[in-house]
């Protein structure tokens, strides 16, 4: 990754809280990132570890009970954490950054037609005629690999597959031609062979229309077939981040070892898969030391009492843990992920889709 590109995006020391039954939960921690132009930069976690909060600070869609508590997230010359009212968000949401959910069958009206729902985001943010909005929308439908798309304009979402379906809620984010694209979990509903075309999608559609991704997911698979650069989130934080190629082949985060480790593909038949031992921390109560010490097996007593700064390992790739730091213990990462460029080689050689870069 050329990290002389454009920042377009940049978020620092992101704070958000939600007060649940009275008490305050701290979901986001003082996470910072930094988005390219024209990158795909890749969001990667267990559940609850706060990847779509995260980024519902860049379009104002925290729930209500929710408040970003601190830091800034500057698109462009603009603080977006500032921005209060849905009126705010108009130029910004849907325009200039645009999200694509999981399950495409709650992101659509099923009692609207599909081009109603294409057409409305147009016309609110390009102030154009309904003939041109209908024509614009058609365009967009055929680009996403929807057959026969003027014809199918007038149907219901009932009439779409799954797929279909999701390539329409593709073509309502790209509709105005936004500078990022947010894909929070976009294939989990779908099957395999599903999943493999709205990837190919997205990234052919990228490149086409040069637009900043970003993909929230728990699939390293995903990860690896589309990612230049990768944050590991947990407890609220980013504690690793590097290009693809570093998470994979030189992680330094116990976290993103359990992760690499937890990979099916790396089984061997007849053992156990790898899993993590334990579960995430409360983020009701303040997080003493590092939020993975429970659950890490190489975790020193530092772990349990300080919070880690960052480490630099590349100009590229910086970790968060005290394993890091010059005094601590050397340590091989686990024997499963050792070698991993091999063993990633090895399987696509022998037919599979999984490979990095």
């Amino acid at each position: 990754m050329d990290v002389t590109r454009k920042v377009i995006l940049s978020a620092k020391d992101v704070e958000v809280k939600f007060r649940v039954r009275g008490n305050y939960l701290t979901a986001i921690r003082g996470v910072s990132l930094d988005l390219y132009e024209g990158e795909t930069f890749a969001i990667v976690g267990e559940s609850g570890s706060g990847k779509s909060v995260f980024t519902k600070t860049f379009t104002g869609m925290l729930e209500t009970n929710g408040t970003i508590s601190g830091g800034s997230v500057m698109f462009h010359d603009k603080d977006l954490t500032k921005l209060k009212k849905d009126k705010d968000w108009e130029g910004i949401r849907g325009a200039k950054i645009s999200t694509i959910f999981q399950d495409p069958m709650t992101s659509l009206n099923p009692i609207r037609t599909i081009g109603s729902q294409i057409t409305e985001v147009i016309e609110k943010h390009q102030g154009i005629s309904k003939a041109e909005a209908k024509q614009q929308a058609i365009d967009m439908m055929e680009r996403v690999g929807i057959p026969n798309a003027a014809d199918r304009f007038n149907e219901y979402p009932f009439q779409y597959s799954g797929g279909m379906r999701q390539r329409i809620v593709i073509a309502i984010a790209l509709s105005c031609h936004p500078e990022i694209l947010i894909c929070d979990e976009p294939t989990t509903a779908l099957d395999v062979t599903i999943q493999a075309q709205i990837i190919t999608l997205i990234r052919d559609l990228q490149k086409e229309l040069k637009f900043t991704t970003l993909y929230i997911t728990h699939d390293l698979g995903v990860v690896a077939n589309v990612a230049d650069r990768v944050g590991v989130m947990y407890g609220g934080q980013i504690v690793e981040y590097g290009t693809v190629e570093e998470i994979f082949f030189d992680p330094r985060h116990p976290y993103t070892w359990a992760l690499l480790s937890s990979l099916p593909q790396l089984g061997v038949k007849g053992e156990d898969l790898y899993y993590i031992t334990g579960t995430p921390p409360s983020l009701y109560n303040k997080i003493q030391g590092d939020a993975f010490a429970p659950r890490n097996e190489h975790a020193l007593k530092i772990d349990f009492e300080e919070e880690p700064p960052f480490f630099k390992v590349t100009d590229t790739h910086y970790a968060k843990t005290w394993l890091m730091d010059p005094r601590a213990p050397k340590l091989e990462k686990p024997e499963v992920i050792r070698d991993l460029h091999e063993k990633i080689r090895k399987m696509t050689d022998e037919g599979g889709a999984f490979h990095v870069g």
